[in-house]
């Protein structure tokens, strides 16, 4: 039987109460429960609190304080006015997307010769490479703007220097110990004095194209038309921010909130098209919202076909155009997760056949042919959830010939590029971070990586480091969730890395009627509890199979986010349960 969430109970990890709680609710007036929350986060002061809860625009940091971006602006100025050929250059996920889409239109409005490249996901892979360069050096660029990608494509730099093109580097990821040959490196990691060392792409690209609208119009004050843009501009940042899971407090956290209120009433006809065809018209979007419903469907375009319609999209200026283009890549995402469904049972499969879910076992390594490239990375997160391992996708079959790609996703506490360097002996590329990493390996080199890599994963993780855990931000008895208190917990979004939504326990409550399976089949489940303090309704997502076992239990332990219930003009709370466990 596999190791899943049925089968292996998570650990949770409940803090003990603070009796901080009590007077920062006082100094901030919210509820404790709140308050906890905000201690558990790191927010131990008043001043501290009001901040986190009421951010503003200004505390943004001004763009001048962004390391290398002066020699950026100025070369940007320079071609902008000699009207010189510039390409921005940038990755295929929903950060690199939003973030060429920012610089494009700022530098359209500007008046340059503009264009821009994303490389395709599986015939070209991630980032700056030299064949690019190549092209685009022929076909007349003179300056070239990376975005979310270039830190270390050292190769390619060195051949832009001698192909007479100058390169503009804008990226978040890890520099090496050598940095390409460039015009400028914008990028937050070069100082380490940076107030905002997590960065994502997308925010690092606002960043340059802010100071080079303050560069056009003379000082701080921005023109009206480059104003109104950067405002606008804030819900793409905001969307490369969230879908790149970097940490959501400080300035990604005041960037990200009100990006996100102002993407209902975007001006980006782009944007307004992607918002409806998600279903989402007219209804506020959140971080969820984003990371579930709007980031996939623009990952489409680069999973399944190319990015670039992605960024085409985003920059519309016809609102048929932009409509038509989000059923599109809405049709791709319908595809992707017909690929992503039948891949993820293959790959369970193939881990029951090969004895993979034995509990000794510290790593997942699969192979298959036909599997999709695009879609490798998403499938290596699903199973890091059903089994928590570190899990590492290749598409190929052992005995094939050529160069396999395969994606890595990682486990908490786990370098997981670390781990593949130390077998590195048998690929022919890799590169990524702690979380995630990409490779390129000859099949026939994967069944010695997989044997290397589980012994370095038996040496790296203990028996208690591959059991999924889940972080409770307190043990609360039903009559705190007020509807007021509810309200309170709603305004520290938005949600995400960093800033994770809150999660509760409560111990010892039972059922007061027969649960109830919902869904076209059956696979969620609706409730009431009561712990007799109060009573509240609630749903469990793909908890379906769990009916029985609730009945048979007169007790059980709960862990879950509350939330606030409209309906029919009445406003009720629920929770959305995380975890169901039995004594």
């Amino acid at each position: 039987m596999p190791l899943s969430a049925k089968t292996q109970q998570t650990l949770w990890i409940i803090p003990p109460a603070d009796s901080r709680a009590e007077p920062l609710a006082q100094a901030l007036r919210i509820a404790p429960l709140v308050a906890q929350v905000l201690l558990n986060r790191g927010i131990t002061e008043a001043e501290s609190g009001s901040v986190f809860l009421q951010p503003k625009l200004t505390e943004l940091i001004r763009p001048g304080q962004m390391p290398g971006i002066e020699p950026a602006v100025a070369r940007l100025k320079e071609a902008v006015e000699k009207k010189q050929k510039i390409t921005v250059y940038g990755d295929y996920d929903v950060d690199g997307i939003t973030g060429v889409s920012i610089l494009w239109e700022l530098l359209t409005l500007l008046g340059a010769q503009v264009d821009f490249y994303i490389p395709h996901r599986i015939e070209e892979g991630y980032g700056l490479n030299r064949e690019a360069v190549r092209s685009l050096a022929e076909a007349g660029t003179q300056l070239l703007i990376t975005v979310d990608c270039g830190i270390a494509a050292l190769e390619a730099a060195d051949l832009a220097r001698q192909l007479g093109v100058d390169l503009v580097v804008t990226d978040h990821h890890q520099p090496g110990p050598a940095l390409p040959s460039a015009v400028a490196i914008v990028h937050p990691a070069l100082q380490a004095s940076y107030a905002n060392q997590d960065s994502a792409g997308a925010l690092v690209a606002y960043k340059l194209a802010w100071a080079v609208a303050e560069q056009f119009s003379n000082g701080p004050r921005l023109d009206t038309k480059l104003r109104q843009f950067m405002l606008n501009a804030t819900s793409l940042a905001a969307i490369g921010t969230v879908a790149d899971v970097v940490d959501l407090r400080g300035e990604n956290r005041v960037l990200t909130k009100f990006g996100l209120q102002a993407l209902p009433e975007s001006k980006l006809c782009g944007l307004r098209a992607l918002i409806e065809s998600a279903g989402l018209k007219g209804q506020g979007v959140d971080s969820y919202a984003i990371g579930f419903r709007l980031a996939p469907v623009l990952n489409a375009a680069g999973r399944m076909g190319h990015a670039r319609l992605a960024v085409e999209l985003l920059t519309c200026t016809s609102e048929m155009r932009a409509l038509q283009i989000a059923e599109y890549l809405k049709q791709q995402n319908v595809q992707r997760q017909q690929c992503e469904r039948k891949m993820v049972k293959q790959a369970c499969d193939l881990i029951v056949e090969r004895g993979l879910n034995h509990p000794d076992h510290r790593s997942l390594v699969l192979a298959a042919p036909d599997w999709h490239t695009g879609v490798l990375g998403i499938v290596a997160s699903r199973l890091v959830d059903k089994y928590f391992r570190p899990t590492i996708m290749i598409n190929a079959s052992p005995g094939d010939s050529g160069t396999a790609q395969g994606s890595a996703r990682s486990i908490p506490g786990f370098c997981m590029l670390s781990a593949i360097q130390a077998c590195s002996s048998h690929l022919a590329s890799f590169g990524g971070h702690t979380m995630a990493a990409g490779l390129t390996i000859p099949p026939q080199k994967i069944e010695p990586f997989a044997a290397d890599f589980e012994a370095y994963a038996v040496e790296h993780l203990r028996e208690d480091d591959v059991v999924a855990k889940l972080d409770i931000d307190a043990l609360v008895p039903l009559r705190q969730f007020t509807r007021e208190t509810v309200t309170q917990l709603e305004i520290l979004g938005p949600f995400g890395q960093g800033n994770p939504k809150p999660v509760f326990a409560t111990k010892g409550v039972r059922l007061i009627a027969a649960p109830r399976r919902v869904g076209a089949k059956g696979d969620h489940l609706q409730f009431a509890v009561t712990d007799n303090t109060a009573t509240v309704r609630g749903v469990g997502f793909r908890m379906g199979h769990l009916e029985k076992k609730l009945l048979d239990n007169e007790y059980f332990n709960l862990a879950y986010e509350a939330q606030l219930n409209h309906y029919n003009g009445n406003t009720s709370v629920e929770f959305i349960a995380t975890d169901i466990q039995f004594e």
